[in-house]
């Protein structure tokens, strides 16, 4: 019998350089979802300098690494469950490519190395990273099981990378731009889970046992309710943000980024990796791109 694709993947994982487990095990696909710590800077335009991309960007870095050492952990607690996933059961831990008690190890030093160089940095920071990983320890080890609470804590992360990024350089985020992110995240979020139900069907439980008390009905509820309160908050952001009221505008773009990914969800059965969506669909991508060029240009030129 021919090999299948996941057979195939499997023995590529395995045949893979040590340091590249390593790295492989540190997901480095899913660093896309640390670009919100630039938001800050890229709304501070017109008083953004080269110090202050400086210091986004190595907040952004600092965010990678700590999130790299959750993924480990995460990995290392569910390497038994993702055995059984479709997907998850290449990673290196369930696979068996990589010994569990070493990848934790290095996870441990890694995490360290980052809170000693973010407590450097930029002492605040360094309590919203310290404050990220504890929530995502509690999540790992507990609260992922928790009905609802599971969904809030995913997007609790999204918030925490804003008021980081906000903090690094000296900017502080206004209330609407902070319930909009949480509300964006959220939507990310039950979009995953809905996802999840779909391709797990039956076995749904095997793998994350807070599926068992969801259902379709009730995640397709919470995401009209998140989507309705998303695009809402954002057009009063829009216009209490303190900055130039031509910011309306891009709420276009806003309606067709959440309307193209509930197409994805919906029709094409897509939106478990947000954050591979946002390599692999063009329509996103361009959105995205567009989105934060034209904040830029909009508050360069009308902002006073």
């Amino acid at each position: 019998m021919a090999p299948t694709k996941a057979d195939i993947k499997l023995k590529e994982e395995v045949n893979k350089p040590f340091l590249g487990m390593f790295f492989t095990l540190m997901r480095p696909k899913q660093w896309t979802k640390n670009v919100l710590v630039f938001a800050a800077l890229i709304f501070s335009i017109r008083i953004a300098n080269v110090d202050m991309l400086g210091q986004a960007f190595t907040g952004f870095i600092l965010f990678c690494l700590v999130s790299s050492c959750v993924y480990i952990l995460n990995d290392y607690v569910d390497r038994d469950r993702d055995r059984m996933h479709p997907e998850k059961k290449n990673r290196p831990l369930a696979s068996g490519a990589l010994n569990p008690q070493m990848a934790l190890a290095y996870g441990i030093v890694l995490l360290a190395a980052s809170f000693f160089a973010a407590f450097r940095f930029h002492p605040p920071f360094g309590f919203v990273l310290l404050l990220y990983f504890v929530l995502n320890v509690l999540y790992s080890y507990r609260l992922k099981h928790v009905v609802i609470l599971d969904l809030l804590i995913v997007a609790s992360g999204f918030v925490l990378r804003a008021v980081g990024g906000g903090l690094v350089i000296g900017v502080p985020l206004t209330p609407w731009f902070l319930v909009c992110t949480l509300l964006l995240a959220l939507f990310l979020a039950i979009s995953k889970r809905r996802h999840e139900l779909v391709l797990l069907k039956s076995d749904k439980g095997d793998h994350r046992h807070v599926l068992e008390y969801y259902s379709m009905d009730l995640l397709n509820q919470m995401n009209a309710i998140v989507t309705t309160a998303t695009i809402m908050s954002y057009a009063l952001f829009t216009f209490t943000s303190g900055h130039t009221i031509h910011l309306m505008w891009t709420l276009i773009l806003v309606l067709y980024g959440i309307f193209r990914y509930l197409y994805l969800i919906h029709v094409e059965g897509r939106g478990g990796k947000p954050d591979k969506l946002l390599l692999e669909d063009r329509h996103i991508l361009v959105t995205v791109v567009l989105y934060a060029i034209s904040v830029m240009f909009i508050l360069m030129v009308f902002d006073k």
